[in-house]
């Protein structure tokens, strides 16, 4: 009912996509192992805060930064924190938002969290004696569905240590608590608007940073935004609000998609309005009305309209996102910061629900389809994916129209506004995850990012500790350090990254960095020609609907010639 696509309803994948978080304890000494000293007390605007200290690094965990909108204020946009006296205690992790808890054998699933719907809360790992220091905030993934601020993989610590930068990983509000629009709460708003709630909470988030990172160390005028997944769609979603100018400098997106969004009140590209999606899930609760859902218990919420079909989204509304994010950044309306964006090899690897679930298995039979929905560009298709290894051209199609269809799409838009972009593709092996057919799968360049690879979730395949992996994160963790300083990515001893332009250059993450050239030649052009056909015929969606699962491909437009 929520989203007219070929696939399966979305609520899987974001099971599949919970709990990121990962690991390399591999860049300095282990955080648990380091020797505490007098715990440090930061006089910030907001209020003083008691955190803990261990090898030079400050840590606040639990810092409240929004009021929470809960009961019968839910889904309301955060109302700001009144400034506290007392010194307030920020040495344990603050609640984690509302959302599923069972994720059966995920590679992504951990420990349940405390959940409540009190849970705007960030947290700040920064050097002892930072001054003016870059600021890196961690924007967790779990398809708007499941995560925290407070999964071991993003930990900050050693980052901050290495680098000299100051780390915040922050919540926001999931699921049907964070996205849901409805006619009512439309009529409730001031500008006639509703949904996008967890999107006002990152960026009430980040006008924190802004008002007070100085007083942990860290310089307001250089704030780096990063994601990945989910959390890349919010980098996204935040390079298009307006809301959000300004509050950031730099931006990453990892593992980003730039699919349809639905509108407030238009069906349009084969999504319902979203507030028509809104009186559905009212009715799907057996709700008369908004003080119904407003009455009910928040996990109940939470879970059952996830059982029944809801799909949280950003919603285009004319004001929190104005314009559909392809359409942003074909205009050159987004944020004009540095971006650096890439994918990884094995995407799909590791979320199995966005392939066919029954594809042709034999190579005339997937030729005859490819050529029925793609028509004059299935020789193309078939090229990039052929019929001779079906299993690896089902696991490249929705990996290429999802992810790196809009890595390369970013890169090659962010230019128009004046702004280098720099794109990677994550191919490494390690031998546990390719003993788990998951060479390179989805998240699994976060622990080589944040050097946490002794945190990751118990399922993750296990990255061994030898001093080529740690090689390997000591690279990723300054390219992406000094991207956050400098706006370009720079490795000490390592390969140039050459910014993205008429060589179309980028970073491949192998055995070791290695600078390349044109990464999958004609991938970009095919998945832009169907989305841009699509976009002109109107009513059909872009998101996981490629390959085998394609809709026949729309007349050419002129627009997409």
């Amino acid at each position: 009912m929520i989203r007219q696509t070929s696939m399966k309803p979305w609520p899987g994948v974001k099971r599949a996509l919970g709990g990121l978080t990962a690991a390399l304890a591999l860049v300095v000494p282990c955080v648990a192992a380091a020797q505490p000293r007098e715990a440090p007390v930061v006089q910030a605007p907001a209020g003083p805060v008691r955190g803990e200290a261990a090898d030079g690094i400050n840590v606040f965990r639990g810092v409240p930064y929004a009021l929470p909108p809960t009961g019968w204020r839910r889904w309301r946009a955060p109302a700001e924190m009144p400034p506290w006296r007392e010194i307030r205690d920020a040495t344990r992790f603050g609640a984690a938002c509302h959302q599923p808890v069972a994720r059966g054998q995920s590679i992504y699933a951990g420990d349940t969290p405390t959940m409540s719907e009190d849970c705007l809360f960030l947290n700040i790992w920064a050097p002892a004696d930072a001054r003016k220091a870059p600021v890196f905030v961690w924007i967790h993934g779990g398809a708007l569905t499941t995560g925290s601020s407070s999964e071991a993989m993003y930990d900050g610590a050693r980052m901050a240590a290495a680098h000299g930068m100051v780390v915040v990983s922050i919540n926001y509000r999931l699921g049907v608590l964070g996205y849901l629009a409805h006619p009512e709460l439309s009529a409730e708003s001031r500008r006639k608007v509703s949904g996008n709630y967890g999107l006002l909470d990152q960026i009430a988030a980040l006008e924190w940073v802004k008002a007070n990172i100085e007083a942990f160390g860290g310089d307001a005028g250089k704030v780096t935004i990063a994601g990945e997944s989910a959390g890349a769609l919010s980098v996204m979603y935040l390079m298009a609000a307006p809301q959000a100018r300004g509050l950031f400098h730099r931006a990453i997106a990892q593992s980003a998609y730039m699919i349809s969004t639905p509108e407030l009140r238009s069906s349009r590209h084969g999504d319902f309005a979203a507030e028509t999606v809104g009186l559905w899930v009212q009715a799907q609760m057996g709700q008369a009305d908004l003080a119904g859902l407003r009455g009910m218990d928040a996990q109940t919420l939470t879970t059952t309209a996830l059982a029944k079909g809801y799909s949280p989204w950003g919603t285009i509304d004319g004001e929190v996102l104005p314009e559909q994010l392809v359409e942003i950044f074909d205009r050159g309306r987004q944020a004009p910061v540095p971006l650096l964006t890439g994918f990884n090899a094995g995407e799909i690897r590791s979320l199995p629900i966005l392939l066919p679930p029954a594809p042709p298995t034999d190579a005339a039979a997937y030729e005859q389809a490819i050529r029925e929905k793609y028509g004059v560009l299935s020789d193309l298709f078939l090229k990039l994916y052929p019929s001779s290894d079906l299993k690896e051209s089902y696991l490249a199609t929705p990996r290429d129209g999802l992810y790196g269809w809009t890595s390369e799409r970013l890169v090659r838009r962010q230019a128009r506004t004046g702004q280098p972009g720099y794109l990677y593709f994550f191919d490494h092996a390690y031998p546990a995850a390719d003993a788990a057919n998951l060479h390179a799968f989805h998240a699994a360049e976060i622990p080589y990012v944040f050097g946490t690879s002794d945190q990751t979730p118990p399922r993750w395949p296990a990255i061994p500790d030898t001093a080529e992996e740690q090689a390997l994160s000591a690279a990723m963790m300054a390219y992406w350090a000094s991207f956050a300083r400098d706006g370009a990515p720079t490795a000490p001893g390592q390969a140039d990254w050459p910014a993205y332009g008429e060589d179309r250059g980028y970073m491949a993450f192998e055995a070791r960095p290695t600078a390349r050239r044109e990464l999958m030649p004609g991938m970009y052009e095919l998945h832009e020609t169907v989305v841009c056909r699509r976009r002109a015929a109107g009513g059909i969606p872009w998101n996981w609907n490629f390959g085998v699962l394609s809709p026949p491909l729309p007349p050419e437009a002129p627009a997409c010639s």
